[in-house]
């Protein structure tokens, strides 16, 4: 498995598909028996079912108006982490949403567990040093 190849396609998936809010084009990346974790202490979500759901639940209320990801970070036995950041309307209200995702790839390149870290503010903002670390 091309550990590298498998997180660049994820990110690029990701950023197109999160700002058409295509569920279907996300979950093509996960395994079947996927375990993603959003913040630290909420329960998994286990396999795409549980998936889909969390990420239609996280689309229902949001309109994205600008979606970024960074190149990702690739470290050993398939693991790779990327930033992002999104500009959204949530309930008509502006927002922005900034973090990272961690995953680890299985031999066939499908993300069999990430892990998402991220916080919110009011309001469309940039950072205040470079969008992303380099």
């Amino acid at each position: 498995m091309d550990t590298a190849g498998a997180a660049h396609r994820f990110v690029r998936v990701w950023e197109r598909a999160w700002a058409a809010h295509d569920v279907d084009a996300i979950l093509e990346l996960y395994a079947p028996q996927c375990v993603h974790r959003s913040m630290p202490f909420r329960e998994p979500h286990v396999g795409r079912d549980e998936l889909a759901a969390y990420v239609r639940w996280s689309f229902a209320s949001e309109r994205t108006v600008d979606v970024r990801f960074s190149e990702p970070v690739v470290g050993r036995d398939g693991l790779a982490v990327a930033e992002f950041r999104v500009l959204a309307e949530e309930d008509g209200e502006p927002v922005t949403l900034a973090g990272c995702v961690f995953v680890r790839f299985d031999a066939a390149g499908q993300a069999v567990e990430t892990r998402d870290y991220w916080h919110t503010a009011a309001g469309h903002q940039e950072p205040a040093g470079p969008l992303f670390l380099t």
